[in-house]
């Protein structure tokens, strides 16, 4: 790429590309994540454990791939983890007799 006329600089606007890109990819797993909590929620207040426990297996990965990307910190996904299974453990032990 040629240098530009005006003061700008290349590696300036490769880094501006990247980061747009590197925001788009991070906007789409954060939201595939919100609506997969979304839909655990949904779970628990129907009453559903059985297909609760199993979307949530599939959030935990979601999580852990989110972390591993770098689109969020490893430590917010293990607290997201711990928030999101004291809840089913708290559904499934209020429902059992």
């Amino acid at each position: 790429m040629a240098k530009l006329k005006t003061g700008r600089h290349t590696s300036a606007i490769k880094a501006w590309r990247k980061s747009e890109k590197r925001a788009a990819r991070n906007k789409g797993v954060k939201a595939e994540i919100k609506n997969a909590v979304k839909e655990f929620n949904t779970l628990l207040k129907t009453g559903n454990a059985v297909k609760a426990k199993e979307k949530m297996r599939k959030i935990e990965s979601l999580l852990d791939k989110a972390a591993a990307k770098g689109v969020m910190h490893k430590r917010t996904s293990s607290r997201k983890k711990s928030r999101l299974t004291l809840r089913l453990n708290s559904f499934n032990s209020s429902s059992s007799p």
